[in-house]
């Protein structure tokens, strides 16, 4: 699990350079297993259920990157990961919505879960 925290932590620092970059102007693109598209999400997870995980870790990397890269003030304190809504049923939030929006981008549904848990946490 130590892997995948260190991914996710990676992948969320990147995420933030990203957001720098777009709230200075510059045109922001998903790129690596983000922008994959549901269809593949799902085929991917069938074929070999580890795949998730990396999804996953992913996931909780770009939403970490989203909160670092909000001004002072802004998304602080939100829980990734709350009791009332832990990774399982965050795995099966995306699960539900690739399945729906299946020509939609893996980011977008993990999007899609960030303002769930914002929604949780009051903000």
């Amino acid at each position: 699990m130590t892997r995948y925290r260190s991914v996710a932590l990676l992948i969320g620092l990147l995420f933030g350079a990203v957001q720098a970059a777009a709230q200075n102007g510059a045109p922001v693109k998903i790129v690596g297993i983000g922008a994959t598209s549901c269809a593949r999400f799902k085929t991917e997870i069938a074929a070999n259920a580890d795949a998730e995980k990396n999804y996953l870790a992913w996931m909780q990397g770009y939403m970490s990157g989203i909160m670092v890269g909000r001004p002072a003030g802004v998304d602080e304190g939100i829980d990734l990961a709350p009791y009332t809504f832990p990774l399982v049923a965050q795995a099966e939030f995306i699960r539900e919505f690739c399945a729906k929006q299946p020509n939609s981008a893996f980011a977008d549904g993990v999007e899609q879960l960030y303002v769930r848990l914002k929604s949780l946490n009051g903000t």
